[in-house]
């Protein structure tokens, strides 16, 4: 049995190709893209899901990996990977916008931990709104619809030179910005109620200038703002549910008319 250079070539495409469109899709995606995960494990998952992926995965073209179009045909598949994971993190990334509004308005802006989705400096309650939002995503089997997504995008949107167009990355930048409006609906009941906490305080400053509002207003308010946050609860879920199916739907937009 030989083996030409074309064969060597097709059998390596035939493998790469969906390893880099996956690979980029867990690098990035949230859960599977924590830094709590290690870089090995999520090398490991990538391999796996290629693996299963490769059964449904249409016939790819017989192209030379380190050519030129090997070369922009694996540049398509990391960047459709990337868009994928990318306008779930902008759900997650909600999420902290949400929490950081909340504490600054409740005067807790200073107590900041390290969030465990994207390794930097977050402050607590945007750590609050995260974890549950983690627990929410996997309860609501998010991570499978997103791997059955990537199973079949390889349908909708083949291994070929054509990919993601210009109107697809335009509505990626557009969903950042309805992000942003999700991120002040969830915080808007927390941020309305310690604004009317804070005008309560200026009419009893108003009335008793003697009282110390300082000493006063600024323990009750981080205390009333926990509170608010425990009642407005119930509403995240729902919240994130219809931010989740936003973003899935995007995807799916995404794929099918690439863009």
């Amino acid at each position: 049995m030989l083996l030409t250079s074309a064969d060597l070539s097709a059998a390596v495409g035939t493998f790469m190709w969906p390893f880099l469109r996956i690979g980029a899709m867990v690098g990035v995606a949230p859960v599977f893209g924590s830094e709590m995960v290690p870089m090995r494990i999520r090398l490991l998952l990538a391999l796996a899901l290629t693996m299963l992926v490769l059964p449904v995965v249409p016939a790819v073209p017989a192209i030379d990996p380190l050519g030129i179009e090997g070369a922009l045909i694996g540049a398509q598949q990391v960047l459709i990977g990337l868009a994928m994971g990318f306008a779930l993190r902008l759900v997650f990334s909600a999420l902290t916008v949400a929490g950081q509004t909340v504490a600054t308005t409740m005067g807790l802006g200073f107590a900041s931990a390290v969030d465990p989705q994207n390794g930097v400096q977050v402050p607590v309650v945007s750590q609050i709104y995260v974890i549950l939002a983690t627990l929410l995503f996997l309860t609501f089997n998010g991570h499978l619809i997103l791997i059955e997504l990537v199973a079949g995008s390889f349908r909708d949107l083949p291994v070929a030179l054509d990919g993601l167009g210009r109107n697809g990355m335009w509505h990626l930048v557009a969903w950042g910005g309805d992000m942003f409006a999700g991120a002040m609906l969830i915080a808007l009941p927390v941020v309305a109620s310690i604004l009317l906490l804070n005008i309560s305080f200026g009419v009893i400053t108003r009335a008793a200038p003697q009282l110390n509002i300082f000493a006063v207003g600024f323990p009750l308010t981080i205390l009333m703002g926990f509170v608010i946050i425990w009642l407005t609860l119930p509403g995240l879920a729902p919240q994130f549910q219809h931010l989740m199916q936003e973003g899935f739907a995007l995807i799916a937009r995404l794929l099918t008319a690439g863009g």
